[in-house]
């Protein structure tokens, strides 16, 4: 489609393209929901690995459910997770053969970029909570533990609702944190903000990874930490790029003058 007929579309025809993706992301979506709910015990046994290393196996520690339909509903939630994750590739495919047509050929080039970090970013978020983060944090949660002759006992049961719940948050919780370099780069690209802009906010961005992370994570010092550092990290490297990014927007300014 050239960009001559995409301006000449109209309003319905427009519409009519929306809906198309639409249809092919929930598409995409219901089928990968259908195969995941069907490998929805290999999901949780993956999700769950990281506490399941770390509990008491041999002596019959592991998850429990305390309501009939808690399992089941669980495997649900299982399935739609993964689902998104898996189709996200997928949804932004549509994404982009919905607003490609509308754009330039340098504007493409400028775009594609971030449309393909995104899901590599919202991976490595994730990817550091199952490995790094929620090892660590579980050991420090299971450390309250009292399984000797002194004291009361105590021991973990924990719910697969309840972990299922935590686990996610963690996930979305870090996966959105690494979306801060591409919303920040593509601002700067638009001009929205300079490097200049972001060193200037830089102690109020501080503040607000530390209420994020509160907000975000589970109401414990090394959870909120173990978010707001990335953040942090993450939010001086978006200075970065946008310095590069307005040196390269500078350079063209000048050759076209």
């Amino acid at each position: 489609m050239s960009d001559e007929k995409f301006e000449e579309m109209s309003l319905i025809e427009h519409l009519t393209e929306l809906r198309k993706r639409l249809l092919w992301s929930f598409l995409y979506i219901l089928i990968i929901f259908v195969i995941c709910f069907y490998f929805a015990d290999e999901l949780f046994a993956f999700l769950a690995h990281p506490l399941v290393q770390l509990l008491d196996t041999e002596r019959g520690q592991g998850f429990i459910y305390t309501a009939l339909q808690e399992a089941f509903f669980t495997e649900l939630k299982i399935a739609f997770f993964f689902a998104l994750f898996f189709a996200f590739p997928l949804i932004a495919i549509q994404i982009w053969r919905f607003i490609a047509p509308g754009l330039y050929k340098n504007e493409k080039n400028a775009f594609l970029p971030y449309l393909v970090a995104t899901p590599i970013l919202f991976f490595a978020g994730g990817s550091m909570v199952y490995y790094i983060i929620s090892p660590i944090a579980w050991s420090f949660f299971l450390s309250y533990q009292n399984m000797g002759s002194s004291g009361v006992p105590i021991r973990l049961e924990a719910k697969m609702g309840e972990y299922l719940s935590l686990m996610m948050r963690f996930i979305f919780a870090f996966g959105l944190a690494f979306q801060l370099p591409v919303v920040l780069s593509l601002m700067a690209r638009v001009g929205m903000v300079t490097h200049q802009s972001l060193k200037n906010f830089r102690k109020y961005a501080i503040v607000i990874a530390f209420l994020a992370a509160a907000f975000l994570t589970p109401p414990d010092p090394f959870s909120q930490i173990s978010l707001a550092l990335p953040i942090i990290i993450l939010y001086e490297i978006s200075i970065y790029i946008a310095k590069l990014i307005q040196k390269n927007n500078d350079k063209e300014k000048k050759d076209n003058e």
